[in-house]
């Protein structure tokens, strides 16, 4: 059983080390003068060490803004689509009434809905009653495709709590909102966190309608102002490689901590259940 495993060990850290190269190669690129990044054997090892490239995002391009747009944009979303997205799930886990399966059938397919369908239109709406710029420009679309995907991520999840549990805490006297809020949401938690950290990331991450409703460097988020550092002759790819590290270390990290807290949780609920 060792010998065999030895060589499954390792491939397996032969594969992490493959799959995280890329990342660590970005982040030692980010600390390279731009002499040292275009030469045709390039040093692995920064040469000198710079701090020049974070310095030109932050001091130059004012790029907090952007960071402080996306964390605004994707968790004011994320916050909405968990409690309304909980609520609806809840009931439709729960409840028995007619059309429940065609409601979850036009959920499911507003989600695989196109978005470039609805740009133009939204742009023309949005420039009218003079949203534009804003972050409600931002939100609003967001919401109409991570809401979507948060409901049913969460009715499947509130499917597999026992009912059993819920109605034991009817017979001690509990309501049904004294219920969903005691028993029903601290054992649904694990499946809340996940569903919040896949529509954070969602929108974290949305590109097109980020270019279509922003259009200065102030409300930009992050994908956007990033793609905009290219000029028509010159590429900055070592101001570039900084703005991927400094929003791409924080939230993997966010993630795996996070990860291991569902985990926990998951386990947790299954001891006690």
């Amino acid at each position: 059983m060792r010998r065999t495993g030895v060589p499954v060990y390792i491939a397996t850290v032969v594969f992490i080390l493959l799959a995280f190269f890329p990342f660590f190669w970005t982040l030692l690129s980010s600390f390279k003068p731009a002499s040292q990044l275009f030469r045709i054997n390039p040093d692995f090892w920064p040469q000198p060490f710079t701090w020049e490239n974070y310095q030109a995002i932050f001091l130059e391009r004012r790029f907090y803004l952007n960071i402080i747009n996306s964390v605004v944009v994707a968790g004011a979303t994320t916050i909405i689509c968990v409690a309304v997205g909980s609520l609806a799930a809840y009931g439709l886990a729960r409840l028995s009434f007619r059309g429940k399966t065609a409601i979850l059938g036009f959920i499911l397919m507003v989600s695989l809905f196109p978005p470039i369908a609805i740009v133009s239109p939204l742009f023309l709406l949005f420039e009218k009653i003079r949203l534009i710029n804003t972050y409600l420009a931002l939100i609003l679309p967001y919401l109409t495709f991570a809401l979507p995907l948060t409901i049913w991520l969460l009715t499947a999840f509130f499917r597999q709590i026992p009912v059993e549990l819920e109605e034991a805490a009817r017979m001690d006297g509990a309501g049904p909102l004294r219920t969903l809020w005691e028993v029903t949401l601290p054992l649904a938690a694990p499946g809340i966190f996940t569903t919040a950290i896949l529509t954070f990331i969602y929108c974290w991450n949305e590109f097109l309608f980020a270019l279509a409703f922003t259009t200065n460097d102030a409300s930009r988020t992050i994908p956007v102002a990033i793609v905009m550092f290219s000029g028509y002759h010159t590429v900055p790819w070592g101001q570039i490689l900084a703005a991927v590290t400094v929003v791409t270390v924080p939230v993997g990290g966010l993630v795996l901590v996070l990860q291991r807290r569902i985990i926990s949780g998951l386990t947790a609920g299954a001891v006690k259940g």
